[in-house]
């Protein structure tokens, strides 16, 4: 497979490994990792970073809808999928079928579920201590639905967890609250199952999976921090697994005066060079922007005038042939543009960059410092 265009991601899954192997060296051996791939990897692509992650020493992965776990399952993968969100009761016999486990959120979400003869379906309980979306707040709730479980012969009780609201920021109160909450609710369970879970990026690496035997990796798995609040307390530096490249398309010199994009809004002071990048805001790389540095031969040169939906400009300090490197996010010689300056930028958190990154931007999959694989879902 091929591409056409002078933009493209590189992933490194060299990255994704190591950020793996060392989180787990910073747990107890009794503490399973699982890699969270959902939004197609959160950018990064869903089946080659799940593959990484499980040869790096992940026991299973975890995704948002069952949709995703089934792209995994079709894919040829074999390990353990946990489905986090909300799945339709009447599909939970899909989900049975491909030995796909999924969450419990409410009692009448089980109680609708309906599966074939022989099938057994593995469920998680989740248990909403504090965030306010999906999950059961009480014991009642609790013994209601675990009862149900355990009275079933149709399905195993594999799991139960919660998820931190605030473990990435400075003030630990609010964590410490849902922790006691959770363990309120545990110590309730008439049986416990296999799995109990709750650690996020953020407290796996910052509290060392604290309450549980698994815990979830997502956005460290990819290099990136929860927040640059807690960065300076994770125990090792990150390595990050995306980088944004294109190339310069078309270089041109304006006059004083002259204006670039729509709405004029960007005019030349002086004679000035100007080059052209072939990615817009259809590609993720918004409006918004606009004066953003980018690197081109290991110097910042910022983006003028309006990004339209295709292109971009910048204004160079001399000139560059056509074809000339550019790097959007990423490292150039000495100079590094990251992930969360980007997101800074665009008054967002990290997270959000390579999940916007659109499907028509090829993704350029590197291991053992070599090529190995692309992915272009245009063609």
């Amino acid at each position: 497979m091929e591409f056409y265009r002078d933009t493209w991601a590189e992933i490194n899954l060299d990255s994704i490994k190591w950020n793996v192997k060392k989180t787990i060296s910073e747990l107890k051996p009794f503490v399973d990792l699982f890699a969270v791939v959902k939004a197609n990897a959160y950018g990064h692509g869903d089946i080659q970073v799940a593959q990484a992650a499980l040869e790096a020493g992940a026991k299973g992965l975890a995704v948002a809808f069952l949709d995703e776990a089934l792209k995994l399952r079709n894919s040829g993968i074999k390990a353990p999928i946990l489905v986090l969100g909300a799945s339709r009761p009447e599909d939970a016999n899909i989900a049975a079928e491909h030995r796909i486990s999924v969450t419990v959120h409410e009692v009448d979400w089980l109680e609708r579920v309906q599966l074939k003869i022989g099938q057994q379906l593995s469920v998680h309980i989740k248990c909403d201590t504090g965030m306010g979306r999906i999950g059961i707040k009480t014991k009642k709730e609790l013994l209601h639905i675990t009862n149900l479980i355990l009275q079933t012969k149709a399905f195993l009780f594999e799991g139960i967890f919660t998820h931190f609201a605030t473990a990435d920021e400075l003030k630990t109160n609010y964590f410490e609250q849902q922790i006691e909450k959770f363990q309120e609710l545990l110590d309730a369970l008439p049986e416990k199952p296999p799995y109990i879970h709750c650690s996020n990026s953020a407290a796996t690496l910052r509290f060392k999976g604290v309450g549980g035997n698994m815990v979830r990796l997502g956005i460290s798995m990819y290099g990136l921090t929860p927040s640059t609040d807690i960065a300076p307390m994770l125990p090792f530096q990150l390595k990050p697994a995306f980088s944004l490249h294109t190339k310069l398309v078309h270089v041109k010199q304006l006059n004083p005066g002259e204006k670039v994009s729509y709405g004029a809004e960007y005019e030349a002071s002086e004679k000035e060079w100007i080059g052209t990048l072939p990615i817009g805001y259809a590609d993720g790389w918004i409006r918004k922007l606009s004066g953003q540095d980018v690197l081109i031969n290991g110097e910042r040169v910022p983006i003028v005038g309006r990004i339209c939906m295709d292109q971009c400009m910048v204004r160079l300090p001399k000139r560059y042939e056509p074809g000339t490197p550019v790097t959007l996010i990423g490292r150039q010689e000495t100079e590094e543009i990251t992930m969360d300056e980007i997101a800074k930028k665009r008054e967002t958190i990290n997270y959000e960059i390579p999940c916007i990154i659109t499907s028509r931007v090829p993704r350029v999959y590197i291991e053992g410092g070599k090529v190995t694989s692309l992915s272009n879902p245009l063609l």
